[in-house]
């Protein structure tokens, strides 16, 4: 039941693109007020309103000083491109530090180790619980972390504990004790009332066995973000160089969950860019990323638990 409940809570906000009905042509996107439409595997310049080349892309986000990617776990064309950016950007010999959400605070030094070469592979799986504190795939990342090693890049773990998020799930953040309050981010902004209306969408969507009460999975939610703002805020404030961040749709789009929870902690130039799984015909909002790359729908097993 541990188990099933910890992947249930890892799926639980996932982004929804994957979902919707086929149509009979291949699907498009569009922007409101604009005449064309965008097809998969196009990356689109919200605030331009035009389609832009990777190399452009590579080119304008390399004037930032921190960069939201946001995938769908499972899909696997999303750690292809994601692979492609650290390559672009490694290329062009720009120095940057890789900030992930599927790794926890506290699963740092065995991440360090591992790509210090001092543990295994195996034996970092091990000691970093990779099945219970995430549960995707290990071969969806496994090209990443290997990427990041052979290319000397710093991996930031940027994740709250999750027996402390699961725990606010059900009980609040009135239920931790001084000792579990002292684990996640200390201001935590509960006042956004569009991010609420949308994490309230989500919640509907899913079962409610384990987390029967929307306001303490919104706080949850919240806590969850502003425990990887604040991690990375602190990273920031010490260090010179580029920060790339990887984590799920849903903590990126229109912003709400980590990018501007971050920039309020240390302001500098962001950008962020949304993998989208075009599975059918999509009205794009300007809001919701700087970039969005249109991808070929997953292959969906999100409610298959790991």
């Amino acid at each position: 039941m541990r188990h099933l409940l910890i992947c249930t809570w890892i799926i639980l906000l996932s982004a929804l693109g994957c979902s919707g009905l086929k149509t009979a042509a291949p699907p498009t996107a569009t922007l409101p007020g604009l005449p064309h439409q965008f097809r998969k595997d196009q990356i689109i310049d919200l605030n331009a309103g035009k389609a832009i080349s990777f190399a452009e892309l590579i080119h304008q986000i390399s004037s930032k000083d921190l960069v939201f990617v946001g995938e769908e776990h499972d899909n696997p064309d999303h750690h292809l491109i994601e692979i492609q950016i650290l390559q672009a950007l490694a290329d062009a010999s720009f120095r940057f530090t890789l900030g992930m959400e599927f790794f926890q605070k506290k699963q740092q030094t065995a991440l360090d180790r591992y790509l210090e070469r001092v543990l295994t592979e195996e034996d970092f799986l091990k000691e970093a619980d990779w099945k219970r504190n995430w549960g995707f795939d290990y071969h969806l990342y496994r090209p990443l972390l290997l990427f990041a090693k052979q290319h000397a890049i710093r991996v930031l773990a940027l994740n709250a504990p999750l027996e402390i998020v699961m725990e606010i799930g059900r009980h609040g953040l009135k239920a931790l004790n001084a000792e579990e309050r002292s684990r996640i981010a200390q201001n935590i902004d509960l006042t956004n009332e569009v991010y609420r209306t949308r994490i309230k969408a989500a919640y509907e969507l899913h079962p409610k066995d384990e987390l029967k009460s929307f306001d303490y999975f919104y706080e949850a939610q919240c806590a969850w973000d502003e425990t990887m703002a604040e991690n990375l805020a602190d990273y920031l404030r010490h260090r010179d160089e580029k920060v790339i961040v990887f984590s799920g749709n849903f903590h990126v789009q229109y912003k709400f969950g980590i990018p501007d929870r971050t920039v309020r902690r240390h302001p500098v130039p962001a950008a962020t860019i949304v993998l989208l799984p075009l599975s059918q015909n999509t009205v794009l909002e300007k809001g919701m990323a700087d970039y969005v790359w249109l991808t070929a729908e997953c292959f969906h097993q999100s409610m298959r638990f790991h």
